[in-house]
Order: structure tokens, then sequence, then C-alpha cells
């Protein structure tokens, strides 16, 4: 069984929408009219839709974020005109949980960046659950610097819980290859937008989301830590990760009233996976309208403004004072 609350919900679901799928077969194999029941069960599905899924708190959109039929940065990447995928980080190995390569989007040549977890357990597997190893995050810096040397602007794609936190990826300098990445996309010449498409884990999501304008889908979650690490952390019980989710301020509003984000997108109601062609298509829409400004700025004006959108994100405020902002 599995232990996703989204999941679990959508169990009392099933019966409903086969008896739907029932009717419209008979209704289309034989001479019945059975529109009125049809209408009549498809409003109470929608009724019962808007009751479990109308209203989320953050730890249930912690785990529609993580619902396993969401659509994947690959199946955004699938929508591309074209991609060719580059493997390695020309040190070690190819990370298989970031995948990257030259695009072309709406006409427009990109780099394209995505986590990519798996459907199944023996994808899970290959893809490491969507937690990339060093080795991915160096492959990301290459492919960063190397769009830099070409002029192609980066879109990027970030799912992940987290970096991969295994004793081989601390052997092989985990943070110091998420570091060298973050200054990567920090100083990348061209415009960067990333789009926030399930989980934001950590550091591990950072690395892929510096950009000039950040997207987010309206049930994903972007945080400095999972609910459950948070929990772990400070009241050393994971059980408490429902309430760890309430503090954290981790939902899409969230996050775009602190400015961290500048664009919300939204789901079907139920989520992504509802209606994800749909929600592909808008995220590619809304990903080329924010590379289309930015394509018109010189390198030096979006290092500039790039600096100025992360400096503005501190601000620190003492009992009875105004706020004072770090940004210069």
């Amino acid at each position: 069984m599995s232990n996703n609350l989204i999941v679990e919900r959508e169990r009392s679901l099933v019966e409903l929408e086969r008896r739907i799928a029932e009717l419209r077969e008979v209704s289309a194999a034989q001479p019945l009219d059975m529109s009125s029941e049809i209408a009549a069960l498809e409003e109470k599905y929608q009724l019962i839709l808007q009751e479990l899924f109308g209203t989320l708190s953050p730890w249930e959109k912690v785990h529609m974020a993580r619902h396993p039929n969401r659509p994947t940065s690959l199946d955004y990447i699938a929508r591309f005109d074209r991609f060719d995928e580059l493997h390695g980080d020309r040190h070690f190995r190819d990370d298989p949980s970031i995948v990257g390569g030259f695009g072309t989007l709406r006409a427009r040549n990109v780099m394209v960046l995505g986590q990519q977890r798996g459907r199944d357990t023996k994808e899970n597997l290959h893809r490491n659950f969507g937690m990339p190893a060093p080795e991915g995050y160096r492959k990301a810096t290459r492919l960063a610097r190397l769009a830099s040397r070409l002029r192609l602007p980066i879109v990027t794609f970030v799912d992940t819980k987290g970096a991969d936190p295994g004793i081989s990826s601390e052997e092989h300098a985990q943070s110091e290859a998420i570091a060298i990445c973050l200054q990567a996309f920090s100083t990348a010449t061209v415009p960067i937008v990333a789009t926030i498409v399930g989980e934001g884990g950590s550091g591990g999501a950072l690395a892929l989301a510096i950009a000039d304008f950040v997207i987010m889908l309206e049930h994903s979650t972007y945080s400095v830590a999972s609910p459950e690490g948070c929990a772990a952390i400070l009241w050393s019980d994971a059980s408490k990760a429902e309430e760890a989710a309430a503090h954290l301020k981790l939902t899409a509003d969230d996050l775009h009233r602190f400015g961290i984000v500048d664009q919300i997108l939204p789901e079907p109601l139920g989520g992504a996976h509802r209606n994800a062609g749909n929600v592909v298509t808008q995220t590619l829409d809304a990903v080329e309208a924010a590379l289309s400004p930015l394509a018109a700025l010189t390198p030096e004006m979006l290092l500039d403004q790039r600096y100025r959108k992360y400096r503005r994100l501190g601000e620190w405020q003492a009992e009875g004072l105004e706020p004072v902002r770090t940004a210069r």
C-alpha cells in the first residue's frame, strides 16, 4: 500500500471513475440515452474532487509533489522540438539522475537540464531516486559553462528530494560539486529560467535553481530541508514531519510572497498528473515567455540583475525598527 496521502485519497475515486466509464461505454454501444445519469455522476465526481483536493495543507502539498504519476523532467523535455542529450562529467562517470543537453524550445535553441526521478523501482534505482551524485552536478556545471560559450539560454527543471547523501558521494566531494555548480549558474552570461516541477529539496535543488526567473508549479515544494529531515533535526522525531512542513514555508504561495519565486503556475484540481499534457504545455509556454525579455539583455545586464535579485532575498528586522535590506 502506498504511503502517499494523495494516492490513498485517490483510491476513493476509483469506483466512481469505473462506473462513469462503464456508463459511457454502454451509452456508446446501445441506443440508450444515459446522459443524465452520466452528468449526475460526473457532478458528484467533481464535488468529491473539490472536497479532497480543493484546499491542501503544506504537508498535503508535499505528498502531491511526490505523487508517483506527477510529470517528471523528461516529460517536459520530451515536448521540446528537439533534444540531443549530453553525457558525463569529464571526471568520473555519467549520472543519470541529471539529464541535460542541447534542446530547441519554440524555435529557440537552449541548453536544458533536469533532475530525473523514476516511475518504478527499476527506474528509481537507475536514477538514484532523483538524488544527484557529485558527477551529476559536475555534468550540470560543464553544460552551464558550455551554454555560456555557445550563447545558449539555460532552462532547468528542478525535482529532487536533495543531493545524494551516500558515503560514496561524500568521498567524491558532494558539497564542493554543488558549490561549484552554484558558482557556474551564478556567473553564467546567458539567460537562465528554472522551473520547480516537483520537490525542490535543499542545496540539491538550489544547484539547478539559481536563475534570472524562477517558476514554480502550484503544488510543488521548495525548502531548505525535507519535512522529515527538519523534524528529525529539531525534535529528534521524524514523525513530526507534518508540523515541520507547516513551519518551513515551502509552498509556492509562501515562496512567491518572499520573492524567491517569480511566477506560480496553476495545476488541475487533484494535481498536475490529472492533466499532464496541458500542464507540460502551459509550463513550456511560461518558460518561453520568461526567456523572451531576458534574451534582449546584455551579459553585463544579466549578471547585474541576477546579483540584485538574490541580494534582495535577505532582510532582517529588529523589534520596533524598519526592515534593513541587505541589497546595495
